[in-house]
Formats: C-alpha cells, sequence, structure tokens
C-alpha cells in the first residue's frame, strides 16, 4: 500500500520548481524526505496537501486517485505557528473541529497525547508560559492528534533537549506502529537513520536518490571493506597495507581506513592482514553514513 508521486511538475512565475518527481511512501515505513533549503521539499509537500495544485502529475494511493480531503493528515511545518495567546487545549481543539473532528473526541485525543509527553498539567495554560522546547512538543502535539492517516513532519525535533528527544522518538514510533504513511524531514541526520527505513533525496527539483535506507547505503558502499586494528594507528596501518600488500586503494574515512580491493579477493586481502601481523579489529563491509551520502548527492551543487 503505497502513496504515489508520478510525474510531478510546478511552476512558479514561469519558473519550474519540480521536474517531474517521481517516487512513492510506503504505508508502514517512515520515509525520510531530504533535500538543501530551496530543492522543493515543501512545494512537494503543499501540492500533497491540495494546498495548490500540481501543474501536472499524479499522486494516488493503493492505485487510486489521492484527494487530500478523504485523508486525516497531521503536518507539522517547520515554520510554527500556534497562537502564543491563547490556552494549549483550547486552541487544539479548535483546530480539530477545523479538520472535521468532533470536539469530544478530540478533546480525548489531546490530553491523551499530551499526557504522553508530559505536558498534562500546561493543557489550561497559555502558550508564551511555556520553554521553547515544550512550545515544540505541543506543535507535535498537534500535529499527531486524532490518529492523523498521514503524517508529515518537518523538523520536529528542533530546540529539544535530549529526554524531550527520546519522549518525542517514542511517541513517533507509537504512531508509525499503527500503519500510517509518514514523511520526515530533517537535517539532523541521526534522527532520520534511528526512525526512518525509507529514503529519498530530492535535489533542485529532481529526484536523485529513492530507497530503502539499507539498499542505498549499500550501493553507496560500493563494495569496499571498513577496517581497524587493535595493535597499530590508522597511520601505521594504511603504511603497511600500501608497502607490504598493494594493489588496493586506502582512504581514511572517520575512524577507519576504507578499502577499495579492486581486483583482489575479500578473503585473500584478509590473509594478508594477519600474515604481515595486523590484529584485526574491525573488518567488514562499508556503509557510509547518511550524513556522507547527502553531502555526496547534492553538497557539490550549488542552490
Amino acid at each position: 500500500m503505497t502513496i504515489q508521486f508520478k510525474d510531478i511538475y510546478k511552476s512558479y512565475d514561469q519558473t519550474e520548481i519540480l521536474h517531474g518527481l517521481n517516487f512513492e511512501v510506503q504505508k508502514g515505513r517512515p520515509m525520510a524526505f531530504l533535500g538543501r533549503n530551496g530543492a522543493g521539499k515543501t512545494t512537494t509537500i503543499r501540492g500533497l496537501m491540495d494546498v495548490f495544485k500540481f501543474d501536472s502529475g499524479s499522486i494516488t494511493i493503493d492505485g487510486k486517485l489521492f484527494k487530500a480531503k478523504d485523508y486525516k493528515i497531521g503536518y507539522l511545518p517547520e515554520e510554527r505557528g500556534l497562537y502564543q495567546k491563547h490556552k494549549i487545549l483550547d486552541q487544539l481543539i479548535y483546530l480539530s473541529k477545523l479538520r472535521g473532528i468532533d470536539p469530544n473526541a478530540a478533546k480525548k485525543s489531546i490530553l491523551e497525547i499530551l499526557e504522553k509527553v508530559e505536558l498534562s498539567e500546561y493543557a489550561n495554560k497559555k502558550l508564551e508560559t511555556l520553554s521553547k522546547g515544550n512550545q515544540q512538543k505541543v506543535q507535535i502535539v498537534q500535529a499527531l492528534m486524532n490518529d492523523p492517516e498521514i503524517v508529515i513532519l518537518d523538523e520536529p525535533f528542533s530546540g529539544l533537549d535530549p529526554v524531550n528527544s527520546k519522549i518525542l522518538r517514542d511517541l513517533v514510533a507509537d504512531v508509525t506502529k499503527k500503519g500510517n504513511y509518514m514523511i520526515f524531514s530533517s537535517h539532523q541526520m541521526g534522527y532520520v537513520e534511528d526512525m526512518c527505513d525509507d529514503l529519498t533525496i530530492i535535489n533542485k527539483g529532481d529526484i536523485v536518490v529513492s530507497d530503502t535506507i539499507s539498499n542505498i547505503k549499500k550501493k553507496e558502499g560500493r563494495g569496499r571493506l571498513a577496517l581497524k586494528a587493535d595493535n597499530m594507528d590508522l597511520d601505521q596501518l594504511e603504511l603497511y597495507i600500501k608497502s607490504q600488500i598493494g594493489n588496493v586503494e586506502v582512504e581514511r574515512i572517520d575512524d577507519s581506513l576504507v578499502i577499495s580491493l579492486n581486483n583482489s579477493d575479500k578473503k585473500d586481502f584478509l590473509q594478508d592482514l594477519l600474515n604481515i601481523g595486523v590484529s584485526i579489529e574491525r573488518f567488514e563491509n562499508y556503509e557510509p553514513s547518511l550524513y556522507d551520502i547527502f553531502i555526496d548527492t547534492v553538497g557539490g551543487n550549488n542552490e
């Protein structure tokens, strides 16, 4: 069961912003939707929510034409918009009514989520009386209340301390287990790796990467090996390999050497390491971080 974006185009003032996007969001599998500022993320999301119409292309859900009005959508924009001088519970119920939710049912759902994020005592307080972190949690509550079928979170952990981040990660995980569609956008790659199964990267209005995170890491690893020794530092290890083994390419990434074997056999290379006295601490397939993948994919292109 998927939301499928097919051949999506959008222009503003005769400048084409989206150039025929094709990607999908699978039910129950949180998808990270990443890109540099101005890449087209917000335009894509607003089109999904029917804030405006795309110039051409289609969005389908389970093969049927998608209509935003037929689904409960929870949206956390990067620009925050709740009312500072109104009581939290009152404005959350008001927003629920705008979405067509019965006020009594909405109140029950809202109070349950406020309890989960440790904000029950502030339900009848004005938003302006809360700390920045707690205000952010209220923003997330408004996106997740009333059991939305589609959840869109843009930089949800901005301004949160580690304890509140853990609370919100657990809450999002609970929502995901219900089998909804989730689109997650963040420049904090640790959260992306922790929370998402799939990844789509947009750059200058084009989809440049779209697959499972595990498949992307495997592909970007390009068959290389990550190597560390516990009896020599990286400088010594690199020198030993280049002088006594050869026929491989060596680069240093983070705290390991990354080896391209070229035409060498993995087992033969391992035996060569043992023969020259390397006590191996780490020897495994290399997988780049999402940070490295993001930089390699879009970092060399100026917006």
